[in-house]
């Protein structure tokens, strides 16, 4: 073949193949370079959300095509809710806008909570990092020392997210625990320290962070662990009952299941709906990738956190199916927490 004949062919090989890759995969490439991504908190600085946010926002730049500036930002507000809005309504729909949602956010969405004007479903749900069983705690000058004192005696609970103020308040008006709620504080370190100047007896934490921000606490016996709030049960807290060890019946028992259910969701980051597929399949790399890098990994435990991580697109199905619950049960979970029409 002529050396002109073979050059044709190898430039119509190369035009093939170039053909064969998808359609965005070079915008793909330099799409971040020189961009910046907002991470939305949707909490106050302090406290579990705010910690694993920052973390994972100082890592994914590296696992994304051009490297982009990654910057954390608060918004806190109604349990996340605004937070939520924004990202639904507002934010930038391109894959520069992100950020991590309290995990009961879906659970406002069933319920039916005005406030909320975003469908949960239609996020684009780009990885979970950590599986949340929240731990409520106690300080030890408090007159309740163990969840069943709760049946008799007041425990005043500081509730600055949407999680524990569900959960506290089904027990109080499902079971008749006497829990007295104060929404005053934002985050969990101001929360905190209202519970050390003895202005609320307790609240709830998620436990990687408790065992690292309490052991002081803990080690000198001035808190006392009393519920878990996850589906499963703490390794290392096999005596700490769950919620929904309370159940009296089976009826209370499905009841506490679907408020304990936000754990599987946890620490998860969302991006708008809206995205174009590939810049959601390239976020859902990078998260993937970051939860594999030695250097975040070595971070979380300087930090004494850790992660159980769940793909994006597995995490788009548990949100999927989460949300399929029979019309009874929202009914009963919505009057027992406390909301009243539509």
């Amino acid at each position: 073949m002529p050396s002109f004949a073979r050059s044709m062919v190898r430039c119509l090989l190369v035009t093939a193949c170039l053909a064969l890759l998808p359609l965005n995969a070079v915008a793909v490439d330099d799409f971040y370079r020189g961009k910046t991504i907002i991470f939305i908190v949707g909490s106050a600085p302090g406290g579990g959300y705010d910690a694993y946010s920052r973390l994972f926002a100082n890592h994914i730049g590296e696992h994304l095509e051009g490297r982009p500036k990654v910057i954390a930002q608060n918004m806190p507000g109604a349990g996340s809710i605004r937070a939520a809005n924004y990202l639904y309504n507002s934010a930038r729909k391109d894959g520069t806008v992100i950020g991590m949602l309290d995990e009961a956010i879906y659970l406002n969405q069933i319920l039916g909570t005005q406030e909320l004007k975003a469908d949960v479903v239609k996020f684009n749900w780009i990885g979970r990092i950590l599986a949340n069983s929240a731990i409520l705690f106690a300080r030890r000058a408090a007159r309740v020392q163990k969840i069943g004192d709760v049946f008799d005696k007041e425990l005043i609970v500081s509730t600055s997210g949407t999680a524990s103020r569900l959960n506290w308040t089904v027990l109080k008006n499902a079971l008749g625990m006497k829990f007295t709620l104060i929404q005053g504080y934002q985050g969990t370190g101001e929360s905190l320290l209202a519970m050390q100047r003895g202005e609320v007896d307790a609240l709830s934490m998620e436990w990687p962070v408790l065992r690292t921000m309490g052991e002081p606490l803990m080690r000198e016996r001035k808190i006392n662990l009393l519920l878990q709030t996850g589906i499963e049960k703490e390794a290392d807290l096999p005596q700490i009952p769950r919620m929904i060890d309370l159940a009296r019946n089976a009826d209370e028992r499905k009841l506490l299941e679907f408020f304990s259910s936000p754990s599987l969701i946890g620490r998860s980051v969302v991006a708008p709906p809206g995205l174009r597929p590939e810049r959601v399949a390239e976020l859902r790399r990078a998260f993937m990738a970051t939860m594999q890098d030695p250097l975040f990994l070595g971070d979380l435990k300087r930090a004494g956190l850790e992660i159980s991580s769940l793909p994006g697109e597995q995490l788009q199905a548990v949100v999927a199916r989460e949300g399929d619950v029979p019309a009874t049960l929202i009914e009963q979970a919505r009057r027992v927490a406390g909301m009243t029409g539509r």
